[in-house]
């Protein structure tokens, strides 16, 4: 008996196979009609699959252009650090030693060398010069800034009533439209696009689009994993390759329309071809049904990713997007039945899923069994900063690099919401953890808006700094594609709370530089925000930029847009609703993961204490100690009175027009702004920083005003080295000012004897 219902089983399957080929290629005879021995010759069925390997071609292209530019980039900086060391390493042997005293030119303080050799005369520059231009191929050079003349330009933002409609950058919209333009040609080119009758099989045109949209899912789902070869080999992050997952969704959605019209709009052009192509459907309710089952989720996952519904509803989406995905898939394995390839495409979108979803499995902080977060997270602070900002600090082991994100998901605050946030601290030996020698404090610090971020305001707010919570840590994630140490000048631009993308870079830049390890002789950093209390978030940072880098290197503007000063007793916050059952769930889960913490902490002593009872008792008191409130950063000690210059104060005084704060800053460092400036107190600001005939140069200057970037970037220019880097984070129209003036200074590569202007934005939302 089994055998014989192995052997129906087979045959079975060989029928519903030979159906299957007939649905879409009509076996030809003697006695067929002409129409349909024209059809067999004209594109045959057979021979469909090539559309799709056209796709595949199309993209690998695309890859290796990005592959090849990436490593370019990546080398030449690579090399010019390297040079540069051995430069530094050559001068030594004849420069002045640290002890000696730095000399300037007094009146203009243009000196053009600092350090003066004891023994000898001073190394020739242009020699130098010579050796570092010699890295790079300069028609080469001049072809990227011809593109980034083109690329870096902001496309402008349509506005109709209330809404606005935000396009991606212009390189990611003309990758898009490139691949538009291909695959529509690719469709639509090839004749023919009907059979005279349906009867003859299905439409061409319909199979074309269909075999594409197939050989696009390994792309698109390629392009959505936050771990993915991708990023690996090109350099771009995940949240960028995000913008091109969703517009190829798009194009896939166009191509699947296409292949769907066809067969509605054939069957109508005589009486027997619909009978005929029904008749190749035995058994089923409704011929469409398997085709519009994939094209349901499909549809649904192209409305609810556009941009104005993701932000209304960005927690239903994230819950919602992946299974609906997963539906999509399979309905694709019921609807294409092995059809030519594409199962080959559809296995290797299950493949791709599968693996990223297991190197996953490496970025998560609790997945890793030899560390103490394994399974139970680690263990968090939050405190609530100035002007409503929440700071997140997270010891952990995870290490991590300047302007990288996680996904942070707290349990004991909500169990399935997941938000990337900016890690705004430094990995770096000098700057440990009291938690133990091999963590570093993660600090993350955002603005709470709704959802996720008022949630942890109003724990914060009900629980006080003490409380501590589980943090279950996905990541780190993205960062720059460039080491900002290659660049001879940076200039770094934030509004807002983007400076937590840039305060880390800062103070990678500043070691790098102390550590005579980076090309860098010129750092500003231009800072937007509306109060000056904002400036608390990261006073101790900015206080190490200035103490602790090289002399007349680093520049900091600061620039005041909101004209009243916030006291602490009006910052208001908006109540939220009260839900007890839903915070009593929350603190029941948090709870069982600092039980087993406990636990675990516990065992952990009675083995190192091993039967001594008053080196457990010991041991139990430190980590009571150590759990009640996560201990502080610690940073660096102040630097020798040797490394440090005095500098003159070159902004009016202002203790005159208003008394100054009662309270002194941490450290003695202040940026010195009134409590509240009144018009006159803002116009004889604005006057201190209008150019002269002789100006000064501050490191460190404050203003109130929204700051001109065209015309800061025009004088900027006129120091650029070589090679400079500007970096941005921060609202739209900062960018989009950015965006133009390094568009148009691409021109100086082509006229002048630089080599590149580099532009590096930042989501201001991560």
């Amino acid at each position: 008996m089994p055998y014989l219902q192995d052997r129906f089983l087979d045959s079975s399957r060989t029928i519903n196979l030979r159906s299957l080929t007939k649905r879409i290629k009509i076996p030809v005879n003697s006695s067929s009609p002409p129409g349909l021995i024209t059809a067999s010759k004209q594109d045959p069925w057979s021979q469909s699959g090539k559309y799709a390997l056209g796709w595949v071609y199309f993209c690998i292209v695309l890859f290796v252009f990005t592959f090849a530019m990436h490593w370019y980039h990546y080398w030449n900086d690579k090399i010019g650090r390297a040079t540069h060391k051995e430069e530094v390493a050559k001068s030594s042997k004849t420069s002045s030693p640290d002890t000696d005293y730095e000399m300037a030119n007094l009146p203009t303080n243009a000196s053009t060398r600092k350090f003066f050799p004891r023994l000898c005369e001073l190394p020739q520059e242009q020699r130098q010069e010579e050796e570092e231009s010699s890295l790079t191929f300069g028609p080469l050079n001049k072809l990227i800034a011809f593109a980034r003349f083109i690329f870096y330009r902001p496309l402008p933002t349509l506005r109709y009533r209330k809404r606005e409609i935000t396009f991606p950058g212009a390189g990611a919209t003309f990758v898009f439209l490139a691949a538009l333009i291909f695959v529509t040609l690719y469709t639509f080119l090839p004749q023919p696009l009907y059979y005279a009758s349906i009867a003859f099989g299905s439409p061409p045109v319909a199979i074309r689009a269909g075999m594409i949209a197939v050989a696009m899912m390994p792309w698109i789902i390629a392009l959505s994993m936050k771990a993915n070869i991708i990023s690996l080999m090109t350099g771009i992050g995940h949240e960028r390759l995000n913008v091109l997952h969703r517009w190829a969704a798009y194009i896939c959605l166009f191509l699947s329309l296409i292949h769907t019209i066809p067969f509605y709009i054939t069957p109508t052009w005589d009486d027997a071809g619909l009978q005929t192509f029904k008749s190749f459907f035995k058994g089923q309710y409704y011929i469409y049904g398997t085709g519009l089952a994939a094209l349901v989720p499909l549809c649904v996952l192209c409305v609810h990713s556009l941009p104005f519904l993701r932000a209304r509803m960005y927690e239903l989406f994230v819950v919602l997007h992946v299974p609906i995905s997963i539906v999509y898939l399979g309905m694709l394995f019921w609807h294409c039945q092995n059809y030519l390839t594409s199962w080959n495409y559809l296995w290797a979108t299950a493949a791709i899923w599968a693996v990223s979803y297991c190197v996953r499995l490496f970025y998560l902080n609790w997945t890793n069994p030899w560390r103490l977060s394994w399974l139970i997270g680690e263990e968090a602070s939050v405190t609530i900063l100035p002007e409503n900002a929440v700071k997140v600090t997270i010891p952990s082991q995870v290490k991590w690099i300047p302007g990288q994100y996680v996904y942070l998901r707290m349990p004991g605050i909500s169990v399935f919401e997941n938000h990337p946030f900016t890690i705004a601290s430094l990995w770096s030996d000098d700057f440990p953890s009291e938690y133990g020698e091999e963590y570093r404090d993660m600090i993350l610090v955002f603005r709470p808006f709704s959802g996720f971020t008022r949630k942890v305001l109003n724990s914060a707010m009900e629980n006080g700094p003490e409380k501590t919570y589980r943090a279950f840590i996905d990541g780190p994630y993205g960062g720059m594609r460039r080491d900002l140490a290659s660049f001879e000048t940076v200039v770094l631009f934030a509004g807002g709370s983007g400076i937590t993308a840039i305060v880390s870079q800062l103070l990678n830049l500043i070691k790098k530089m102390r550590d005579c390890k980076a090309v860098t002789k010129q750092v500003h950093v231009v800072w937007a925000l509306k109060r000056p209390e904002t400036l608390e978030w990261f006073r101790e940072e900015l206080r190490i930029c200035r103490e602790f880098a090289p002399p007349e290197s680093v520049h900091c503007q600061f620039y005041i847009t909101a004209a009243k000063r916030q006291t602490p007793g009006q910052q208001r916050i908006p109540p939220s609703p009260s839900r007890p059952l839903h915070d009593a769930l929350h603190r029941q889960i948090d709870n069982t993961f600092q039980g087993i913490a406990s636990k675990r902490n516990s065992a952990l002593i009675q083995d190192a204490a091993a039967g001594d009872p008053e080196k457990e008792k010991e041991l139990r008191s430190e980590n009571e100690d150590s759990i009640t409130g996560l201990p502080h950063p610690t940073f660096l000690p102040p630097p020798k009175k040797a490394h440090t210059r005095q500098k003159p104060s070159l902004s009016i005084g202002t203790s005159n027009l208003a008394p100054p704060p009662s309270e002194g800053g941490k450290d003695g460092f202040e940026f010195g702004f009134p409590s509240t400036p009144t018009m006159l107190q803002k116009n004889i600001m604005r006057f201190a920083f209008l150019p002269s005939l002789h100006p000064q140069k501050s490191s460190w200057s404050t203003e109130y005003g929204r700051p001109d970037i065209p015309y800061m970037l025009k004088g900027f220019e006129r120091e650029f080295g070589k090679k400079t880097c500007i970096f941005v984070c921060g609202p739209p129209s900062m960018r989009v000012d950015v965006q133009r003036s390094v568009a148009e200074m691409q021109r100086s590569v082509w006229s002048k004897d630089r080599e590149e202007v580099f532009l590096h934005t930042e989501n201001y939302a991560i």
